[in-house]
């Protein structure tokens, strides 16, 4: 069976370290078109057998050329260019945010079920190994009840990057609470299900930033267990990722996932110690002194294409049901509300 072309909007750092390398690991998938205007050299010679072109207008005169479209440019362009790839009757891979609004995410889900058209948005994190070793370890029961569930994604940024994740237009989708937000919300929502109210904290610390860069956010699951999340650019010291409180245990896990950094290093899906964390990061688990190690889940990047794959084969779903980063973004939204208003805001 011939490989499937997958055209690939953007090689900054989501097309060039998460989505064409994924693509190109992934039997089956090869990339065959990129769109760069800066990193055409290096696109090149990542990628030789692919065409590089130098914008999405170039991109969609190949449209019938392609089984799959990658949108991974900045975030204002995220709706206008999966609008454009659905119109043209390509699925489409939406990385998140999925879109500044919930409302214009919406409008790209209809149009897609319209068209009859797959989508899906790109929530690589559900599938890190300190996450999968969250959801085993609930799984397992050994927690109890759980009631409260903290997860960290901190960074030491001090000083503001000159790029659009930093800009102060609401058109951009920047700040902390749509970068990693998308991801710690999405989460979230993964293990405990709908929210029904949002508190949040939201400042910019560093000088001169435009945008939020130390946020704290409390969400009521429609379960009763409230979720706990941080992300801050000016964490300067190493604290827990996750912390998960039930009233039988406590699961304690430091250490941050390995397949992106292992991934800007060459290595890939396949390679001996791929999406293996160090044994020193593995969590913990029990009361008091009383503690058992929980070994790490192996991370596992590479699913997410192989699902998508055979999505576009006809032998299964796609990865991520776009209407799950919708919700996510109604999260966020009201997360942004009520750090300016200082409420808590009903869902």
């Amino acid at each position: 069976m011939a490989d499937l072309r997958v055209g690939i909007l953007g090689y900054g750092i989501g097309g060039r370290v998460f989505h064409a390398p994924l693509v190109a690991a992934t039997p089956g998938l090869t990339p065959a078109v990129i769109t760069t205007s800066s990193n055409a050299t290096q696109a090149r010679t990542d990628h030789p057998g692919a065409e590089i072109v130098p914008d999405a207008d170039a991109l969609f005169e190949r449209a019938g050329d392609l089984d799959l479209v990658v949108v991974s440019t900045p975030n204002r362009t995220h709706v206008p260019l999966a609008l454009r790839a659905i119109e043209a009757g390509l699925p489409v891979v939406v990385d998140k945010p999925f879109a500044p609004t919930a409302l214009e995410a919406e409008q790209v889900v209809a149009a897609a079920k319209a068209a009859g058209v797959g989508l899906t948005v790109f929530q690589n994190r559900r599938l890190d190994s300190d996450f999968l070793t969250v959801r085993k370890v609930l799984e397992s029961g050994r927690l109890g009840e759980v009631f409260r569930f903290e997860s960290r994604y901190d960074r030491w940024v001090p000083k503001p990057k000159d790029n659009w994740r930093e800009f102060g237009d609401p058109a951009e989708a920047g700040g902390l609470l749509y970068d990693l937000g998308a991801h710690i919300v999405d989460q979230a929502l993964q293990l405990f299900g709908p929210v029904t109210q949002v508190y949040a904290e939201t400042d910019r610390r560093r000088a001169g930033v435009q945008v939020d860069d130390d946020v704290f956010v409390a969400l009521k699951h429609a379960t009763g267990v409230r979720s706990h999340l941080w992300a801050s650019a000016l964490a300067g010291t190493l604290n827990p990722r996750f912390r998960v409180l039930g009233d039988q245990a406590t699961f304690t896990k430091y250490g941050l996932d390995v397949q992106e950094p292992q991934i800007k290093t060459g290595m890939r899906p396949g390679d001996d110690g791929w999406g293996v964390e160090p044994a020193s990061d593995a969590g913990k688990i029990g009361v008091g002194n009383d503690l058992k190690t929980v070994p790490t889940e192996t991370g596992r990047y590479e699913q997410f294409y192989a699902e998508v794959r055979d999505a576009l084969r006809g032998e299964g779903g796609f990865p991520v049901d776009p209407e799950s980063s919708v919700e996510a973004l109604r999260v966020i939204e009201a997360a942004h509300r009520s750090g300016v208003e200082g409420t808590v805001i009903k869902l």
